[in-house]
């Protein structure tokens, strides 16, 4: 039998629905058959998000996760206390709160890179309140960066058969385009593939283009003659099936029916629409959420939900866990693939 992967799983800010979303997929679903899940954050907050939910609630604390058994029922927590004789409010930006998620993250990337832990997953922080803790980041993909000594990485997601990877995610829209440049695209295909072969696909990429309809020849721009196509050939040299560039409004319908085993998008909102669109449901009076974000080129496995802290939703026992369970599924699958992610 293949051994359980430790899995950290860091709690988010504790005003968000990182602790609920934590305690409904570890407590609700069969995650124990593959792996060991061990939360790092504060047990005060994992117990009154149990009180709330109503949920037969057994904690474990632990120290080290080498002294994890792994036991269904059981949440086995690396308990920081960075909110005990601390008030917090549900949904609310707070300082205190941003300094406790960033605190549960930087945990978690030590233990990994020890190895001590075989991933990260990570629940929802807020950026608002992380930068008033006095820790500037955009956001988990650059604190992991940082941490881990990582200049050459990427942010993918992943929702149902669709998988993104992005050139550029969080800067300005004008700034973005001006990024995508030879090299930083083909960084970025060479790590789809890397992702790809984490997974156990076959590495058929797809290349989105950056002006609609990829410049029509040089009419709307000259990106795509430019930069993205000799990054595509300079891919081709080095034996990576990418193909493209492809319309950005057609790349993805195309990769969600299987054409095409991951997109790379050229920036945010290019690459997030789709994937939100499949995996986002808002029907029926109750949200779900489902798909994973992923940094790809660390020299750790980091998976995490694909949605933010949820301050409306926080404290109401309304979160869905399903994005959760599915970013300890991926890192579970990566754990069992092949060389770094």
């Amino acid at each position: 039998m293949e051994k359980r992967p430790v899995l950290a799983i860091t709690m988010g800010d504790p005003a968000g629905v990182g602790a609920e979303i934590i305690v409904k997929a570890i407590l609700g679903h069969p995650l124990y058959k593959n792996c060991i899940p061990v939360v790092i954050g504060d047990g005060a907050v994992l117990d009154s998000t149990a009180k709330m939910l109503g949920v037969p609630f057994s904690m474990r604390r632990i120290s080290e996760p080498e002294e994890a058994n792994g036991e269904p029922g059981v949440i086995e927590c690396i308990d920081l206390q960075m909110m005990d004789g601390k008030q917090w409010a549900m949904g609310q930006v707070s300082a205190d709160c941003g300094g406790a998620a960033f605190e549960y993250v930087k945990r978690g990337i030590e233990l990994a890179m020890k190895g001590s832990v075989d991933g990260v997953v990570t629940a929802p922080l807020n950026k608002e309140a992380m930068n008033l803790a006095g820790y500037h980041y955009a956001g988990h993909t650059e604190i992991f960066a940082k941490l881990t000594g990582t200049a050459d990485y990427a942010m993918m997601l992943s929702a149902g058969p669709l998988r993104v990877i992005h050139v550029t995610t969080h800067q300005s829209l004008h700034s973005a385009c001006e990024s995508v440049k030879r090299e930083r695209v083909l960084t970025v295909i060479r790590l789809a593939r890397r992702a790809a072969d984490m997974l156990g696909l076959h590495g058929k990429i797809a290349v989105a283009g950056l002006n609609p309809h990829c410049s029509e020849n040089g009419l709307f721009g000259t990106d795509e003659q430019e930069e993205i196509i000799p990054a595509i050939l300079d891919a081709g040299a080095e034996g990576i099936q990418a193909e493209g560039p492809i319309p950005p409004d057609t790349v993805f319908v195309k990769a969600a029916q299987g054409q095409y085993d991951m997109v790379v998008a050229m920036y945010h909102d290019q690459g997030h629409i789709p994937v939100k669109m499949m995996g986002f449901s808002l029907g029926g009076g109750k949200a779900s959420v489902a798909g994973v974000n992923c940094t790809i080129g660390l020299p750790i496995i980091r998976t995490s939900v694909d949605h933010g802290t949820a301050f409306d939703l926080a404290g109401k026992g309304m979160a869905d866990e399903t994005s959760m369970v599915d970013a300890i599924a991926m890192a579970v699958q990566m754990s069992h693939g092949r060389g770094k992610v």
